[in-house]
């Protein structure tokens, strides 16, 4: 009886002990996530894929996910980072922003209430950018001086088209460092007008386009400017005769096209052309001289340089002259057109009336004093020093013969210097005009002739004159360089 009892107890202490063991086992402590970063793929410029793939949450929830990168080995979330959801598994993160062909090392995050963990380290290199593709845009407008083209550029080579336009040379293959437009960025279309051209002129062109990694060129093409007349200058005119002069002139630019014929042109009406009497002096551009002939004397005359190429013909400044006068001797004189009056511009140097007849020459005082007939001397006598600078000196009979200028002219009345006072000096009291107005705008400026100071006189008529002396009544010669 007392051995039943016991084996019962026992077993009943066995049994209890098992339900209490079972209730006290103990949980395991939330960890770091586990997790791998993806290879990089779509590598460009300035982006690239990735990602990662979280194979266990560490025991707590992944709250945030992603990849960071930087230059650096061993990026974290507090350099550049993507953010790409929350939870476990596989996840994919685009990276941008990024810099061309330059190292970046990635690696995938995962956060959750203990912390941050990162996958495996990867590096890529972004690729270098290129440069742009574009294209020249054919060449229109076409004038002397300017052209339109353009260019289109379709791709940036990955980088940001920051200059684009066109560029042109006489010279192939220009580039941005010869003549260029500047015509805003990016790519596309765009319009580009050529200025400043040189006439009849082959020019290269070609688009250009601008990015980080240079400069990117379309393809050339060529262009001819139009071709514009010649420029020239006519020559200032020289070596007057009665019948004859030298002229010519400076072709500067031939306007893009060769220069045919040149020459100088004239006639008795301004603006002369090659349709009236003119010469032909060879080709090509530069100086050349021309010899006018077949004019006649003291005539004016209005003289223009011309030049000619496939454009037509140009005409240089225009000149007048006028051609000079003889007297029965053979004396040329030149002549002066002021206002509507034509004046010798030099003093009468002749011994013969105009029928060739001679002239007494006087030279002693008292047969001066004493003549009542024609007579003329030369300034004391002097026939070798002042005949060819000052001319004769007549007596009053010797011009009252109507008989003493060359054929066509004559001595001037009074009306007639007063009408040429009146001209240079409308300001002269009409009644009796006296002029020192007049007077400086007919002598010839400088002292080499009149004495000093002969300050006011400029010769602005071209009349020059000349302080040729005076014989008075007695036959005494004075006053030379001061009448």
């Amino acid at each position: 009886m007392k051995f039943f009892l016991k084996i019962t107890v026992i077993v009943f202490l066995s049994a209890g002990i098992i339900p209490i063991m079972n209730s006290c086992k103990k949980e395991k402590e939330p960890t770091l996530p586990v997790l791998t970063t993806v290879n990089s793929s779509e590598i460009t410029q300035t982006g690239a894929v990735s990602g990662g793939n979280i194979t266990t949450d560490g025991g707590a929830s992944v709250t945030a996910r992603g990849v960071c990168w930087g230059t650096a080995q061993n990026p974290t979330i507090t350099g550049s980072h993507t953010t790409d959801g929350t939870g476990i598994g596989s996840f994919t993160s685009n990276l941008t922003g990024l810099t061309a062909n330059t190292i970046y090392y990635v690696r995938a995050y995962a956060t959750n209430s203990i912390g941050t963990g990162y996958g495996n380290e990867i590096s890529f290199t972004t690729n270098q950018i290129l440069v742009g593709t574009l294209t020249t845009t054919a060449v229109t407008s076409i004038t002397s001086t300017t052209a339109i083209s353009g260019g289109n550029i379709t791709a940036d080579g990955g980088g940001a088209i920051t200059a684009r336009g066109v560029c042109w040379n006489t010279s192939a293959n220009p580039t941005t460092s010869n003549s260029k437009t500047t015509d805003g960025t990016g790519t596309g279309s765009f319009v580009s007008n050529l200025t400043n051209l040189l006439p009849g002129t082959i020019y290269y062109v070609r688009a250009y386009a601008v990015n980080g990694a240079g400069t990117a060129y379309g393809n050339e093409i060529t262009l001819t400017t139009a071709a514009v007349i010649p420029t020239l200058t006519t020559t200032a005119i020289s070596a007057i005769t009665t019948n004859t002069a030298t002229s010519g002139g400076n072709i500067t630019a031939d306007g893009g096209a060769a220069v045919t014929a040149r020459g100088v042109c004239w006639g008795t009406a301004q603006n002369p052309t090659i349709t009236g009497s003119h010469t032909t002096d060879g080709t090509g551009t530069g100086s050349f001289a021309s010899n006018l002939t077949g004019l006649s004397p003291g005539t004016t005359y209005y003289e223009r340089a011309y030049a000619t190429n496939s454009a037509g013909t140009a005409y240089g400044n225009q000149v007048t002259f006028n051609t000079m006068i003889a007297d029965i001797e053979g004396n040329l004189y030149k002549i002066v057109t002021i206002g509507t009056q034509v004046w010798m511009a030099e003093n009468l140097k002749t011994n013969k009336y105009n029928d060739n007849t001679s002239i007494p020459r006087v030279i002693d005082n008292t047969a001066w004093a004493n003549l009542t007939t024609p007579g003329y001397c030369w300034y004391n006598n002097e026939d070798v020093t002042n005949k060819a600078l000052y001319g004769a000196i007549y007596n009053w009979y010797t011009v009252n013969t109507g008989n003493l200028c060359p054929a066509g002219w004559h001595a001037p009345t009074d009306a007639e210097w007063h009408q040429l006072i009146l001209f240079l000096d409308p300001g002269a009291p009409l009644s009796n005009p006296e002029s020192l107005i007049a007077g400086d705008k007919l002598k010839e400026s400088g002292t080499t002739h009149w004495q000093s100071p002969n300050s006011g006189a400029t010769n602005e008529s071209g009349f020059t004159a000349l302080p040729g002396g005076s014989r008075d009544i007695n036959g005494a010669f004075s006053r030379i360089g001061t009448s």
